[in-house]
Parts: structure tokens; sequence; C-alpha cells
């Protein structure tokens, strides 16, 4: 595996020591938001999670290795260059074979963390299943490496774009535990509320951590979708952030952009048309699912030494 992967090194010291780690992905950096709002979001979500006393390990592929824990040059890097391709599961033996650039997705990030020994990820949102997928099935594989991959993923839920019952539909198939924390609804990315429930709610990282390692106690292999609302004060008037994507799905069909290419499409789009509006909103989200990812991963380190 060293061939592959190279560990930043206060990284490899905190998991040689059990010392909580935080993944992060790299694809919002690289295909997520603008430069310079990109590299300022990576680099103060990392000081987040560092305050917070974890330890950050940004996940990226640069000329053909996986590194977990990037250095500030390589974030600067990742967030200007335009040779870096979107990687999920399916494009790793490629972009590593080939010797290329690449920003890790959720399901390729989950796949890397795990390697690692790595159990908590904090992330915007989860891919899912995409509107109008009974006739597309465009369905994310971030939700494929839920149901096999042993991360806890903190999320804002799912991006608003998608079609949110479906895709809680598809992690209850696959035995997904979907918790909401602090909350009984499923986010809606941009919103605090989506009119779908939570399986289970939580009210702190320790009653999380427990759950978790119980999971995985019992051989339950597979990730937890940790759903924390955006905080109330930078969410997005429903009715106009839904308007937005409407009007933003309308043009991709039209333009016929699809697979990997919809999400950052619909994104810009919505950013445009909000005037920079949910551009804010998701900087606050990541932001306050990095404060309680490093909170879950030091309780999950004192869970698992109990």
């Amino acid at each position: 595996m060293n061939k592959y992967i190279s560990i930043k090194e206060d990284v490899k010291k905190a998991l040689e020591e059990s010392k909580p780690v935080v993944a992060l992905e790299s694809t919002i950096i690289s295909h997520g938001m603008p430069y310079p709002q990109n590299v300022k979001t990576a680099l103060n979500v990392e000081k987040i999670i560092k305050d917070k006393g974890a330890i950050p390990a940004t996940i990226a592929i640069l000329d053909g290795q996986i590194k977990v824990g990037l250095s500030d040059e390589e974030i600067e890097y990742l967030g200007k260059a335009n040779n870096v391709y979107k990687v999920s599961r399916r494009d790793l033996p490629f972009i590593l074979s080939k010797e290329l650039n690449g920003a890790t997705t959720v399901a390729s990030t989950m796949i890397i963390a795990n390697l690692t020994g790595i159990k908590v990820f904090v992330t915007g949102g989860i891919g899912g299943v995409h509107r109008g997928a009974e006739k597309t099935f465009d369905i994310s594989a971030d939700l494929q490496e839920l149901a096999r991959t042993n991360v806890a993923v903190v999320c804002a839920g799912a991006k608003a774009i998608l079609d949110l019952g479906l895709t809680l539909e598809y992690l209850e198939t696959f035995g997904v535990p979907v918790v909401g924390f602090k909350t009984q609804e499923f986010p809606a990315f941009f919103t605090r509320t989506s009119g779908f429930n939570v399986d289970y709610k939580v009210d702190d990282e320790m009653e999380l951590a427990k759950a978790i390692r119980t999971k995985w106690d019992l051989g339950l292999d597979g990730g937890i979708v940790v759903a924390n609302p955006i905080p109330k004060e930078y969410e997005m008037n429903p009715v106009i952030i839904n308007q937005a994507i409407e009007d933003a799905l309308k043009e991709a069909e039209i333009k016929g952009i699809k697979g990997k290419e919809v999400t950052p499409f619909l994104l810009e789009k919505v950013k445009e048309i909000t005037e920079g509006e949910s551009l804010k909103s998701n900087v606050e989200l990541v932001y306050n699912n990095a404060r309680v990812g490093a909170n879950l991963a030091i309780e999950l380190e004192k869970v698992y030494k109990l």
C-alpha cells in the first residue's frame, strides 16, 4: 500500500497513537468552489478541526500518488490547477496508474480514509439519487460506498439538487443509518428542513460515537450518514433556493450535461442565480460540519479506548 499512499507526518503520528483524525475531501477545492474561496475554505476547515483538538487529513491524488494530509501549498495548487480530475471509486486505478492529479469525491475519500484507519469524514453534502433518475438511472456512487465502507460521514444532508426522498429510500434499502444531529428532520444542504425524517436523532457526539462503535463491533459493515443542519442564521429561503435549482436543472437538460459534470454545473448555476448567497451558505455549512466531525472523532477515540 505504501506504493500508492503517502500519509502526512502529523496524520501518520496521530493514527499510530490512536488520536482523533478527520478526513476531508478535495473535490470541494477543485470542483466545488471558485478560487480563492475554495483555498480559504479548505484552510479554515483544517484550522477549525485543529482548534477542536483533532488532526485534519485532506485527501487528494497528486502525480499519481494518494496524499492523506496536504500541505498549504498543495491545497493552493488544487485550488488553482485546471488539470485535476474528479475521482470516484471507478477512477482511482486509472488516475493512479497514469500518474495524474485527482480530487477525491465522497466515495473515494471514504475508501482512502478506510484504508488508512480514519473513521470520521467531513464533507458538505453527500451525493445521491438525481431528480429524474427513474429515466436516467443517475445515482451517485457515494450511496454504494456508504453501503459498504466503514466511515462515518458528517454532512449537511444530501445536495439539494437531488431527489432527497429517493436518496433516503436508497440508503434504507442498503441498511445505511441516517442520523440527525440534534434534528429529527433530514436537512436539505442549503436549508435545515426537507420534509423527510431521519432514522434516529442524537443529541451529542458521545451518544453517536457509542452507536457507531456498536454497529461496527457487530460486523454491520457500511457507513453512517450524520446529518448536521446548516446553522439557522446561514440557511437560505427554501422558495428562492428551490426555484434556483429548478432553473438550473432545466438549463442542464437543455445543454445535455450529464454524469459527473451535473453537480458542479448545477452548484455554479445556483450560485449565479442567487447572486453568491448559496456559496456563502455552502461555506458556513462546511465549517459547521467540521466542528461536529472533530468532536465526533475525539469521542469515537474515547469510546474505542473503553
